[in-house]
């Protein structure tokens, strides 16, 4: 059986606690996950914020190969026609296909939440479906908190399902909102919703009993033919059901067909979202995590060496992971030549040696998985297909408190080109960093003119020690653009502003190759 995978990273996993997705982030995630081979991506909620509007206006630009891109909203509020509410023509007007609206189907819920009669919620939903439908959508109804509505009132969160699909849903999509519902109990009333009606169903589970995964499982052996979830298991409060330990349970386990995923991708793709998502994901994740094939010295590695599936349930390599040994280097090479390909650098003899050096810096605090751009100039470094275009012989950065709210930075730099040439200058900004890029920018226009297109767009610290405090080392992701491309590049020292400088280093050496400029 084929079962489709609906991703909601962009929509339900950006209300996880203390992530915020910019309109770029969501665009890289995006093109991500249809690399991966993902059947739908859910972008957002129109006209919630101008994010959203933004990223749906580019994202129907993008070439896509494998997903679907999907709009997020509610049913009509209560009191006016689909017609004439704001949100409905919103998801109307939104150049994409599909559409994925939420209604209540827990009757407790609909006279307690919404404060209305059970009937005007069928309406709402009923009027909300054909509207989209006549606009020319596709839609999917999202049955809100549907299994505590079916032990509550069956026969009525079943009207809901029977409204949806009469009015033109194609999807119908069972979610356990609270999160608080059993495999067994989600199985068993999978198995009653079919034998009462013919319809795709869905499945959106919330983790709030840690049982997301297996209750999504079980939604899938009971028939559901649609899985709805996140890249680890981001979204509100515990988290939605983690498609990096579904998809491949799925896949190893049970046999499912998952058309056009990139199974050897999975890992990757869940350290690209973490970077971005600009959070620690933990090592002990199932499948991706960094510990979830690594072994200590002993009788474990000893057996190991003999056969692997004495401790290792799958082999790593088939979700892009790696082995990890004490006794011997058994990772790394492999996933450096696929990166080389990625990149359109030559795959030589030197991969084991780049595989090293990068792992030397990982244990620095280097995470290269979001920042392809200072990966691809490392290599060319220890290649020695590159020289540095310029040298920052050394900076001052000061900060001046004028009380209140009021601060003032300044950024003095002194750079030289390859010929030996000096600049020294200031600049100021709104912040030390931003003084900094300032001023390193405005030194190296008088070598490198090309530098006027190229502007920041993105700037993230992660705290690597929290319990160094104040002294921990950080490491700071840079991305950055000329108007048509964009690029990331990372930084790691014990020193905020020195990390800083090392991605902008980066970020511009990366602009000036890539636009091959040479000073006239």
């Amino acid at each position: 059986m084929s079962v489709k995978i609906f991703d909601t990273t962009l929509r339900d996993g950006s209300q996880t606690l203390g992530i915020t997705f910019s309109c770029e982030d969501k665009l890289d995630i995006l093109k991500k996950l249809d690399e991966f081979g993902v059947d739908f991506v859910e972008g957002g909620w129109p006209g919630s914020n101008p994010r959203d509007d933004e990223f749906f206006r580019k994202a129907s630009e993008l070439n896509l190969k494998h997903c679907e891109l999907v709009a997020f909203g509610s049913t009509r509020r209560f009191g006016t026609s689909a017609s004439e509410d704001q949100g409905m023509k919103l998801l109307a007007d939104c150049p994409v296909e599909w559409c994925c609206i939420f209604g209540k189907s827990w009757d407790f819920q609909v006279t307690t939440a919404l404060g209305i009669e059970l009937e005007q919620n069928l309406e709402m939903i009923s009027d909300s479906v054909k509207f989209l439908r006549e606009s020319g959508k596709k839609v999917m109804f999202d049955a809100e908190h549907f299994f505590d509505g079916y032990k509550s009132n069956p026969e009525y969160a079943i009207r809901v399902l029977e409204t949806a699909h009469a009015s033109g849903a194609e999807w119908l999509v069972l979610c356990d909102t609270n999160g608080g519902s059993l495999p067994s109990e989600v199985s068993e009333i999978v198995e009653q919703v079919l034998m009462t009606l013919d319809a795709p169903l869905g499945i959106h589970c919330h983790n709030d009993s840690d049982l997301a995964t297996a209750c999504s499982i079980a939604a899938v052996d009971s028939g559901c033919t649609m899985v709805q979830g996140t890249i680890n298991g981001l979204g509100e409060r515990c988290g939605n059901a983690n498609l990096c330990s579904i998809i491949p349970n799925l896949v190893f386990k049970s046999g499912y067909e998952l058309d056009n995923i990139r199974m050897g991708d999975l890992t990757s793709l869940s350290k690209y979202v973490g970077e971005i998502a600009n959070m620690t994901l933990p090592d002990s994740m199932p499948y991706v995590g960094e510990r979830a094939f690594a072994h200590k010295a002993g009788i474990h590695v000893s057996a190991l060496v003999k056969d692997t599936r004495t401790y290792e349930h799958i082999d790593p390599s088939m979700v892009g992971n790696s082995r990890k040994l004490l006794v011997s280097d058994m990772s790394g090479k492999s996933n450096i030549s696929e990166k080389l390909n990625e990149l359109g650098l030559e795959v030589s003899d030197d991969s084991r040696d780049i595989a090293n050096k990068i792992k030397e810096m990982e244990s620095m605090g280097y995470q290269f998985e979001g920042a392809d751009a200072s990966f691809e100039l490392l290599v060319k470094r220890l290649r020695n297909d590159i020289e540095p275009m310029f040298n920052v012989s050394g900076f001052t950065v000061y900060t001046d408190d004028r009380g209140g709210q009021m601060m003032d930075s300044e950024a003095s730099v002194k750079v030289y080109d390859m010929e030996g040439n000096m600049e020294h200058t200031a600049a100021d900004g709104n912040g030390p960093v931003n003084a900094l890029d300032n001023a390193l920018r405005k030194a190296l226009m008088k070598f490198f003119p090309v530098l006027k297109d190229i502007r920041l767009t993105d700037y993230k610290v992660r705290v690597l020690d929290e319990k160094s405090a104040t002294a921990a080392c950080v490491r700071v992701l840079i991305r950055s653009t000329d108007g048509n491309d964009s690029w990331t590049t990372v930084g790691v020292s014990d020193n905020v502003i020195r990390a800083s400088l090392v991605a902008l280093v980066d970020s511009i050496e990366y602009a000036l190759i890539k636009h091959s400029e040479v000073r006239p």
